[in-house]
This record gives structure tokens, sequence and C-alpha cells, in this order.
């Protein structure tokens, strides 16, 4: 799934390759990622794209007076092209394309998703606050109002819920999920299960972790076309997607726990005092 890091270096590549440019059509292929009916997809065609921005994991392509609201989910991507597409073949594709945009010369990106599992969204929208995932958000980690005091109130009104489970929360802080998690609480050698309301020191740690590992992944994306960015993000993970590796920092082997619909990768050395993680739901161990 993309997240801050990418979703920024995604917008920064559209933004220098459509700004300026003329719609033809989006035309929207998987019409269950269509979330929004007014306005219509109609309205972008012949409008000019002013700039491409993030709100959280969300990109938002501006075109006109309206936006372009789209959010990649656990699997979609971007996919440019520099040619006109191949003509329809008369029959709907059972593919990963989702949607197609088509600039006035024929060039234009494809919105993908792989799996069988469909939760890409795309909406077209008057105001980018009008899509409930946006409107939702919480503060973004790299805007300078978020400040150590800011995070340690957010951790204090948290209580003791599962810190995992508060820097991946969209509606807590935006932009962050599963694998940047992993390597914020890696960096900052903390148990996923560690309660949210937590010392000022481990409070001060984990969010010059946060800060330390958003920034540095910005820096290796920065530039990149969207191409090369799956497999720069992989490549930067230090424990996220490496179960059963050598941890880089102190040589434990990297292990995981598995939820119903995701999975954590830890080591135990750095982050929980030597000792496994219980793989399941209803482990606690805190420190």
């Amino acid at each position: 799934m993309p997240e801050l890091p990418e979703v920024t270096a995604l917008a920064a590549d559209l933004d220098s390759r459509l700004t300026g440019r003329v719609i033809d059509r989006l035309t929207v292929v998987a019409f269950a990622a269509l979330k929004t009916f007014d306005p219509p997809v109609s309205a972008l065609s012949g409008t000019t794209i002013s700039g491409v921005t993030r709100h959280g994991k969300f990109l938002d392509i501006a075109a006109g007076d309206l936006h372009i609201a789209i959010h990649l989910a656990r699997a979609g991507w971007i996919r440019w092209r520099d040619a006109p597409p191949p003509p329809p073949t008369g029959r709907p594709s059972k593919g990963p394309l989702a949607a197609r945009l088509i600039l006035d010369d024929g060039t234009g990106f494809d919105v993908t998703e792989a799996g069988t599992k469909k939760s890409l969204s795309i909406s077209v929208v008057r105001d980018p606050a009008d899509v409930p995932g946006i409107a939702r958000l919480g503060p973004d980690p790299l805007d300078e109002s978020f400040t150590l005091d800011v995070f340690s109130r957010i951790l204090q009104d948290a209580g003791r819920a599962q810190i995992k489970g508060i820097l991946r929360n969209q509606g807590i802080i935006a932009g962050i999920g599963n694998a940047y998690s992993d390597e914020i609480l890696h960096t900052a050698r903390m148990s996923p299960f560690k309660p949210a309301a937590m010392s000022a020191d481990d409070t001060a740690r984990l969010y010059d972790a946060m800060q330390s590992t958003l920034r540095d992944a910005l820096a290796r994306a920065d530039g990149l076309a969207a191409s090369e960015l799956k497999s720069e993000k992989k490549q930067g993970m230090q424990v996220h997607g490496r179960t059963g590796e050598l941890c880089p920092v102190c040589g434990d082997t990297v292990r995981q726990v598995i939820f119903a619909d995701s999975t954590l990768q830890y080591c135990p050395t750095c982050q929980t005092g030597g000792k496994p993680l219980a793989d399941r739901v209803l482990s606690r161990l805190l420190k």
C-alpha cells in the first residue's frame, strides 16, 4: 500500500507531468471504484489541470473548479502512458485497469488495482473536503504544526490503545500505514503493543523516529518516477516485509504477528527485550 512518502512522490511526479495540461476524458472501467456521481465524470472534459497535491494517502488532481481524489488502497497504482491507449475491444475487461485519464494529446495515466479485493476509490468533487476519507483525516505528521507537544497530546488522549494502531489510524495521524508504522517503531526500539500513553522520554523518542523515518523515505523517493517507487519502498525497509531475515541493527531474526487482514513485523532484540510476541490478536506484551 502506498503511504505518505510514496503518495508525496507520486503527487510530485504527476504534478510535473500534468500541470497546465487539458483533460480529454476520464474513463472509469471499474465502476465500483467511482464513489461520486455529482459532478459527473464528464464534467472533467476540457478542464485544465492546475496541480497535483496530497491529503494523507489521497492524491488530489485539481482540474478547473473540480478535484479528482484518488485513494490507491492496498493494491492500487498509477501507470503513466506516453502514447495514446489502444482502441477498446468492445468487451469490459476483468483485468487490473480501474480508470484511465486521457489528455488532449492522447497521453495520460492508468489507475490499476491488482488482486480480487477491490478497495481503490476515485471521487470527482468540487472540494476535497467533500470526500469523507479526506474530511476525517488527522494532522499530517510532517506539517510544521505537528510538534512534539501535539503528538504528546494525541498519545495521552489515546490512553492504553496500542501504539501500532494509533500510528496507522488515519483519523488520528494522516499518511502512515502498516509498513511505516513498523519502521517507525523499530527505529524507536518500541513494542507495537505498547500503550500509547507513555512517558515524556518515550514520546520524544517515538516522535523523533517518526520524523526521521518519514523524511528519510521522502528523500529516497524524491525525483523518482511512479514506476520506481514500489521497489524503492521495499528496499528501504528494515523490518517490514522481512520476516525471517536478520535485523540490520542487531542481527536478530525479524518476526511477525499475523492478524485477520494484515501482519506486522518487528525485531525482538530491538523492540521487545528479546521476547517474541504471541502471534494472536490478544497479545499484550507492552515493553
